[in-house]
């Protein structure tokens, strides 16, 4: 099992454009918008994908690392870190994916998250692997 870690910022607006956010398979993702699913991810350019981890507690260190960046946009105090934290220490190892999602102080949303492979919920390919030619 491996982890894939995902942040977009977007100026909010799109988010209720559920047409380009829901149920299209990840090679067919075109829009800048976080998905609605959290397993239709994809790789390259434009993707929002930031890092890959083959260990958990990787994965949940890049949680830490990018929810410290944004906390002090946030307007108000949401869940305790401990407590994301613990779940996903919990949630990751199952093949459940882990994505936080918070309104800043400008009125943007910024999406934060860790999708696994194999991933429980979805059937989706990894976006790193290509097919065999």
């Amino acid at each position: 099992m491996h982890w894939h870690a995902y942040q977009w910022v977007d100026a909010g607006a799109g988010r209720g454009d559920e047409a380009v956010r829901r149920t299209l398979p990840p090679e067919r993702v075109t829009s800048v918008l976080s998905p609605v699913r959290a397993g239709v991810r994809r790789a390259g350019p434009g993707s929002g994908m930031a890092a890959t981890f083959g260990e958990v507690w990787l994965a949940v260190v890049w949680l830490a690392g990018a929810y410290g960046k944004i906390r002090e946009e946030l307007p108000l105090p949401g869940v305790l870190l401990e407590e994301r934290l613990e779940a996903a220490l919990d949630l990751l190892p199952r093949g459940v994916d882990v994505r936080w999602g918070e309104w800043l102080h400008d009125g943007r949303f910024v999406t934060i998250g860790v999708a696994c492979r194999p991933n429980r919920h979805v059937p989706h390919p990894c976006p790193m692997r290509r097919p065999a030619r």
